[in-house]
């Protein structure tokens, strides 16, 4: 096991070593530059999009383009907002941060990009519901002779669903209430168990009815809970916005327990960090907008790049601020603890709540969406029969993960989650003119 393990972390270091990183920061800029910065000009539209896309219509699909947006962000605003973002400025320096936002910026054309394919390509199954995603885009897209690639981003994605959107997250939420309250591993784990189950029994409208409420409560109130920190340390917050920017040109010295990182070290760690949290390339998202109910595959799109706004920019930066501002990013500390003590410093007592708040809460939401994720990757590769025993077997992990130790498991997920991205990159390359001629066809009337 222990041979495997290394074995893994050797894996696990190339395939989220620089070329990877290249490969999702190259495909960003390409569409960013098909696109003519449309994803970035129209951000406005888009949110206007995304409210109009509350309201029910008779348009084609299962659930609401916000609902939609919504089940996306679940799964994205989780533990890279909170200890990913501490990770990156522990490893890489305040700079870090400015190359996170570099690629939440192209990364919004990636993720428009999977959307308007989603849409575009998405089919019925069985049971007459709406199925998309970097599977069905490759095989209907590309052709029957990469059906094999499409195979592999479905095996990939079913696997790695287990690890980063389920067993993970329990695992950190049984953690945060061990060490907080006492409260024993294995009542977290029924209780997330018997949480999950109630949802994700109902399929994916009762899904999205949940997170469609869910998720802009926890994000306004993590949200909030960092703006106030911020507010009781003000005279802070325009020197911690100033270190983000140079120190993203000029590396960061050593001070305190920071043991310093040069330019190379910001940009690895900003541009992994911002891609662990926002998952714009992974491909995963798009299998949510694909069920949106719209006949509009850009329109959607519009939509489906708020996420990676939402996450990066907004979210992400208030964890950064609040780590940078307080001075707790000089501590030594990393990962959630780092947050939770930058949360504590700013504002003794209840920072750090919000911290355990956000934790306990994202991690809830991953788990719901990764299942819808993992259900349709799984019934792609076994077809409609699996969804059942898939849900109760992804109950039982949530459970497992919360009493296990996971140091193999995480190794598995990291490795099937860079895995997964390779054919979705794939094939936003290769689908790249259908994006741009749809585009301009939307736009143009418009």
């Amino acid at each position: 096991m222990e041979t495997l393990s290394n074995l893994l972390s050797t894996i696990s270091g190339w395939v989220w070593g620089p070329v990877m990183l290249i490969l999702l920061l190259g495909t960003g800029i390409y569409l960013t530059l098909g696109l003519r910065g449309i994803p970035q000009r129209k951000l406005f539209y888009g949110f206007s999009m995304m409210f109009a896309g509350r309201k029910q219509t008779k348009e084609p699909g299962d659930i609401t383009p916000f609902q939609a947006l919504a089940t996306a962000l679940a799964a994205t605003v989780g533990t890279g907002n909170i200890a990913g973002v501490a990770t990156a400025i522990h490893l890489g320096g305040p700079g870090a941060i400015f190359w996170m936002w570099v690629t939440a910026i192209v990364g919004m054309a990636t993720k428009y990009g999977e959307a308007v394919l989603a849409v575009n390509y998405r089919e019925t199954n069985a049971e007459g519901a709406y199925v998309g995603g970097p599977m069905y885009y490759i095989r209907n897209g590309l052709g029957a002779n990469w059906k094999w690639l499409a195979f592999a981003f479905a095996l990939f994605a079913t696997v790695a669903a287990f690890g980063i959107g389920n067993t993970v997250q329990s695992n950190s939420v049984s953690q945060v209430f061990r060490d907080t309250l006492n409260v024993p591993s294995w009542l977290t784990g029924l209780v997330l168990a018997a949480g999950v189950f109630a949802v994700i029994i109902g399929g994916v409208q009762r899904l999205a009815r949940v997170t469609e409420k869910l998720v802009p409560i926890m994000a306004i109130i993590y949200v909030l809970g960092a703006a106030l920190v911020l507010v009781l340390n003000a005279g802070e917050v325009p020197a911690a916005i100033g270190l983000i920017f140079s120190d993203a040109f000029t590396g960061t010295a050593a001070t305190g327990g920071f043991a310093g990182a040069g330019i190379i070290m910001a940009i690895r760690f900003g541009v992994a960090r911002g891609i662990f949290s926002n998952e714009a390339g992974l491909g995963s998202a798009p299998i949510a907008h694909a069920a949106a109910r719209t006949n509009s595959p850009v329109r959607q799109g519009v939509v489906a790049m708020l996420g990676t706004f939402i996450d990066t920019i907004i979210v992400c930066t208030m964890t950064a601020l609040v780590i940078i501002a307080t001075g707790a990013w000089s501590s030594g500390t990393t990962g959630a603890q780092l947050s939770a003590e930058a949360f504590t410093t700013g504002m003794p007592g209840p920072g750090g709540w919000i911290v355990s708040f956000g934790l306990v809460i994202f991690a809830f939401s991953t788990m719901l969406a990764w299942s819808y994720y993992g259900e349709r990757t799984a019934e792609y590769i076994f077809g409609s029969k699996v969804i059942t025993p898939y849900r109760v077997l992804w109950v039982i992990a949530v459970f497992v993960g919360a009493i296990a130790q996971l140091d193999f498991v995480w190794l598995v997920a990291d490795v099937m989650n860079a895995l997964m991205a390779v054919p979705n990159l794939i094939a936003l390359v290769l689908l790249g003119p259908v994006v741009f001629k749809l585009t301009r066809a939307y736009f143009n009337k418009t």
